[in-house]
């Protein structure tokens, strides 16, 4: 399997500097202190990790509901990361998952089901379990 990478600098101090980040596939973009832990425009660590979980769990799910005999025709997965205070420091406290799937044919609760199962089982969402509380809601047009 594949390993995939990513660079980021940061340049002055926490509240006054500023950094950039790339991925291997041009990916990037710049980020603050304000735009991470305020409302300044820019980009942030958990802007990304959202942008992981929503594609990974996607990705699972379409995955998962194939793999109960169903074909979906979309899954879109709106995720929200936050970070908070926690302390001295900042902590990552949770990724809130809204799903919305086209799947002819399943009914509601086995919808339910394999998107309770994908959320325990995509790759991002187990590199957060214990660390992070992960919340679904899911819904279904068949």
């Amino acid at each position: 399997m594949p390993t995939r990478t990513a660079t980021a600098q940061w340049q002055g101090g926490l509240k006054g500097g500023n950094g950039s980040f790339k991925g291997q596939t041009g990916l990037g973009g710049s980020y603050s202190f304000g735009s991470r832990f305020q409302d300044a425009i820019g980009s942030n660590p958990e802007e990304l990790l959202a942008a992981a979980e929503a594609a990974c769990y996607s990705m699972a799910l379409s995955a998962g509901l194939e793999k109960e005999g169903f074909a979906p025709t979309s899954v879109e997965t709106q995720a929200a990361c936050t970070v908070e205070k926690v302390g001295e420091g900042f902590k990552i406290t949770t990724m809130k998952l809204t799903v919305k799937a086209v799947v002819p044919g399943i009914d509601g609760a086995k919808f339910q089901a394999v998107a309770a199962a994908t959320k325990e089982g995509c790759p991002v969402s187990s590199a957060l379990k214990g660390n992070v509380q992960i919340d679904l809601t899911a819904t279904v047009t068949s």
